[in-house]
């Protein structure tokens, strides 16, 4: 599995909850989470960003990007999004954008278009939010009990 995602965490309490997370998850499989350089001109972000995104999937790779405009799933819908992914051996790729969005074709690619909520969350946070619900999923998957 992995995790594409623009830009780097800064602060350290978001380090420390994805490193937290990374860690329970690699219990079910193995987790790769790639980050890409994010551009601070807006006017080429989405080009640019895309091209770094692109850069690192594969043909065979499922991927789910994550957008406001997505699709919703309950944590259960997604737990079995996941399980059916990997009973069909495909890699299964998130792709978390940056400040301005993902490209067009980013989005093209895209098996899969996930909406957390139509808020807006800061893409630091975002990536904790991502590997909990990917750890919940593990744990439902494996019938393991998780707080609610």
């Amino acid at each position: 599995m992995k995790v594409i995602c623009v830009g780097k965490i800064k602060e350290s309490f978001f380090k420390d909850a994805i490193l937290e997370y990374s860690k329970r998850i690699s219990k079910y499989t193995k987790l790769e989470i790639i980050e890409v350089l994010d551009e601070p001109l807006e006017k080429t972000a989405l080009k640019k960003e895309g091209e770094r995104i692109l850069s690192k999937i594969k043909d065979s790779d499922y991927v789910i990007t994550l957008e406001i405009e997505g699709n919703s799933l309950s944590s259960l819908d997604f737990a079995r999004k996941i399980e059916n992914n990997f009973n069909s051996n495909k890699n299964l790729t998130f792709v978390i954008g940056g400040s301005y969005g993902l490209s067009d074709l980013v989005k093209q690619r895209s098996n899969y278009s996930l909406s957390f909520s139509k808020f807006t969350f800061p893409h630091q946070l975002f990536r904790v939010l991502l590997l909990e619900q990917i750890y919940r999923a593990y744990k439902i998957n494996n019938n393991e009990n998780y707080h609610k």
